[in-house]
């Protein structure tokens, strides 16, 4: 996935504008004379996965392009309690400035990537990709999804833009299953994989007559799943969502579908704990 440069910039520059607001760091400013040198690391304080190291670096280039930035390893990468993740050399107002905004965005991606491993690792047995879904912040999504990637997961549909999904609510509106699929196909501008929700057995067998190419199984259990499936067969894709967690994820692999998506990648991933300290 690749990251356009003023995206980056702008949500630098807003979460920076949100810390420093027009005064800067006045506690600092009143300790440090502006060019006072300084040295400084930034530590992991638990073990896992990182992620967003290019987002730490934007951040402090932004406050002071002349501080040396060096990542002591990469995204994606496991780390231990204490491993060194970045050394940092330069103007002390500006590191200390570009802490806690570095620090969030390493600490929300980290976490993200931290818990999508987790996930990947419990359906890699039963070869089940994992997937996330648009359950993101708000201007966070492009990194958010990211840091997934970087966790060994795949991504979704980035938005309402970019695949059909076909929801209960669609069909409700539509008048049923048939009815919403017939008006995608003749209306699309764009062919593509047309994608649909089903909740239950009967409709399984709805969206397959209808010519869905994947499958969504939405809050079914373990035993819906595998009838799912054998319903399906090569008919069709298969995705389970719903109701997925650390602890069930394995059983629902083991149903048989082609893959996992999973909203807690990016909803409720707790942040990952980093300390940034003057050496």
């Amino acid at each position: 996935m690749g990251l356009a440069e003023d995206y980056l910039k702008h949500i630098v520059d807003t979460a920076l504008t949100e810390d420093l607001g027009l005064s800067g760091d006045i506690t600092s400013q009143a300790i440090f004379t502006e060019d006072k040198p300084g040295k400084a690391v930034i530590v992991a304080k638990q073990p896992g996965v990182i992620a967003g190291l290019f987002v730490a670096e934007a951040v402090f280039y932004a406050v002071d392009s002349t501080v040396r930035f060096e990542a002591r390893i990469a995204d994606g990468d496991l780390v231990e309690p204490e491993d060194v993740i970045i050394q940092l050399d330069g103007n002390l107002l500006a590191i200390l400035s570009a802490e806690r905004v570095a620090l969030n965005f390493l600490g929300h991606l980290s976490g993200i990537a931290t818990l999508t491993r987790a996930y990947v690792e419990r359906g890699a047995t039963y070869g089940v990709a994992v997937k996330d879904t648009r359950k993101t912040l708000p201007g966070l999504r492009a990194l958010e999804k990211y840091a997934v990637l970087v966790g060994g997961g795949r991504n979704h549909r980035f938005g309402l833009y970019d695949a059909v999904l076909i929801k209960d609510n669609h069909i409700q509106a539509a008048g049923g299953i048939k009815e919403a699929v017939a008006r995608v196909r003749k209306n699309l501008k764009e062919k593509m994989p047309v994608e649909i929700e089903v909740r239950t057995a009967a409709e399984v067998t709805e969206a397959l007559a209808a010519g869905a190419d994947i499958i969504l199984l939405d809050n079914m259990d373990e035993a819906g799943i595998a009838a799912a499936v054998a319903i399906i067969g090569n008919k069709a894709e298969v995705e389970v969502s719903g109701g997925v967690t650390l602890e069930n994820i394995a059983e629902k692999a083991a149903a048989g579908p082609d893959f996992i998506s999973v909203g807690a990648l990016t909803q409720s991933a707790p942040a990952f704990d980093f300390s940034l300290r003057v050496t």
